[in-house]
């Protein structure tokens, strides 16, 4: 079992900022890919960006310059602070972690998401 919560998300200001926070628990022996998506309404779910294991990132164009994905390797976190927020960044953000079991099969598991929602 593999377990990710996410914390961070709530109503902003276009402009502002916010930092999505997401911790992954469970049974595993090792984490490699980790990321952040989203699901606005009606539309379908879209790599925000994501982080692998040595620190290579990846991220959408809508959000290239304003977001920045980071990870705590030993705390099995991941981060995605979100600046210059605009109204076309709501939507449920979603974490995202890929990995292996002790006896190397290999997972992917997803939080529960959290919403931002940017308005004015």
């Amino acid at each position: 079992q593999v377990h990710l919560v996410e914390s961070g998300g709530g109503l902003v200001q276009p402009g502002e900022s916010l930092e999505l926070s997401c911790t992954v628990s469970g049974n595993f022996c090792s984490i490699s890919d980790m990321g952040w998506y989203r699901r606005a309404l009606g539309n379908e779910r879209e790599l925000v960006a994501r982080i692998t294991s040595g620190a290579s990132t990846d991220y959408a164009d809508a959000v290239k310059g304003r977001f920045t994905i980071s990870r705590d390797n030993a705390m099995n976190a991941v981060f995605l602070q979100m600046n210059s927020l605009k109204p076309e960044d709501t939507a449920v953000y979603y974490c995202n972690a890929i990995g292996y079991f002790a006896d190397f099969r290999s997972f992917s598991s997803w939080g529960q998401g959290t919403q931002v929602t940017v308005s004015s």
